[in-house]
């Protein structure tokens, strides 16, 4: 928010008398015409200033105040501010994107992610933002598109192939979305990713098999070893 500082100089002149012994109210004497003049230049100074101007940097920092704050859609209108100065400012528009979705809002997080992708030169994690947003819209098609269009553009993009195999897997696919895990992990991850997504379906025993077969490989993975406690 923005904080306007309202500047007030009140100048308190006594007349003086003939007598130079004698001094008005406090103590002050009258001043001269000169000093008049001068203190009048000054308060023009004063009163002419400006605020310095928002940038797009200082709009984002008061959205990441609004959102410590709690205060989602006055953020959003700040990221907003700051995009209208810097339409490429990725900051705001990770933002933008994030927060949208956060509020279910996913014509606008869709179109701040494909803003994202166009200021990142079409890199492959804003192509994996851009697809998990469609998902969560309920757009498979749309997110299966934009995963294979990060894909494209980095064949070894972590985020890609993992979120894009997590998909696969959810959809039943589940050696097309082993395939995605075998590009950017190694064969005992692999089994801990697919046990995790079948432990978030509610498909407990197919889940277990999987990070037993991950613990075979890598006997060595706490994590798998502390979900499977807990599955049984």
């Amino acid at each position: 928010m923005r904080i306007y500082l309202s500047f007030l100089a009140i100048l308190a002149v006594t007349a003086g008398c003939q007598d130079q012994n004698k001094q008005g109210l406090g103590g002050l004497q009258r001043i001269s015409d000169a000093e008049a003049v001068n203190l009048s230049s000054g308060q023009s100074h004063f009163d002419n200033s400006q605020d310095p101007p928002f940038t797009a940097a200082t709009r984002f920092a008061a959205g990441q105040l609004a959102e410590s704050m709690n205060q989602q859609p006055r953020a959003i209108a700040q990221y907003n501010e700051a995009i209208k100065l810097d339409p490429r400012h990725q900051p705001s528009l990770y933002r933008l994107g994030v927060l949208y979705a956060q509020l279910h809002q996913y014509d606008d997080a869709v179109n701040a992610w494909k803003q994202y992708v166009k200021a990142t030169d079409s890199s492959a994690t804003a192509y994996s933002n851009l697809a998990y947003c469609y998902e969560l819209a309920g757009r498979p098609a749309d997110a299966e598109g934009a995963y294979k269009l990060g894909i494209k553009r980095d064949p070894n993009n972590r985020s890609c192939r993992i979120h894009y195999g997590v998909m696969l897997v959810k959809q039943g696919k589940a050696s097309e979305g082993t395939r995605q895990f075998e590009v950017v992990l190694k064969p005992a991850e692999v089994h801990y990713n697919v046990a995790a997504v079948y432990e978030q379906m509610g498909r407990k025993e197919d889940a277990k098999l999987e990070y037993e077969k991950a613990l075979e490989l890598d006997p060595n993975l706490a994590d798998a070893h502390e979900r499977l406690s807990q599955l049984e």
